[in-house]
């Protein structure tokens, strides 16, 4: 667990842009599974979701069709949100940060660590965009 005002900058990143913070396992069940579409980000205090991750998701976000709902949760504070949120993503390993698509509670579209990492935001940005045009 890192202290709350170390993240609390990077948890208002996203929910400045319409967010939703989930905290606990029944929030996350309850989001995903709803009907249409939810963009999962699974926040980090890494690098990479600093430098990448999380302006991508603030661009894509702002596309034309974009999911019904944007929530995230964070890796290495809210443990029970997070596990949760990855049980949605098998069989991809866990990974922070992370980004899902899903539709109709099925996971549709994922984009993990190693596909953020040295990449700049716009390409994950259109990575995701691409997705959101597809299926929401």
């Amino acid at each position: 667990m890192y202290p709350e005002y170390l993240v609390a900058p990077m948890r208002e990143e996203l929910t400045r842009v319409g967010f939703e913070e989930l905290k606990d396992a029944d929030a996350v069940t309850k989001a995903i599974e709803s009907e249409g579409t939810v963009f999962v980000m699974v926040n980090s205090v890494c690098g990479c979701a600093a430098a990448n991750a999380r302006p991508a998701a603030r661009m894509a976000v702002q596309n034309e069709k974009h999911p019904g709902k944007l929530v995230t949760v964070f890796a290495g504070m809210e443990t029970e949100a997070v596990n949760k949120a990855r049980n949605y993503m098998l069989p991809y390993p866990p990974s922070s940060p992370a980004m899902a698509l899903f539709k109709d509670g099925k996971l549709v579209h994922i984009i993990e660590r190693h596909q953020i990492e040295g990449r700049p935001a716009q390409m994950i940005a259109d990575n995701l965009i691409d997705a959101f045009d597809q299926y929401c």
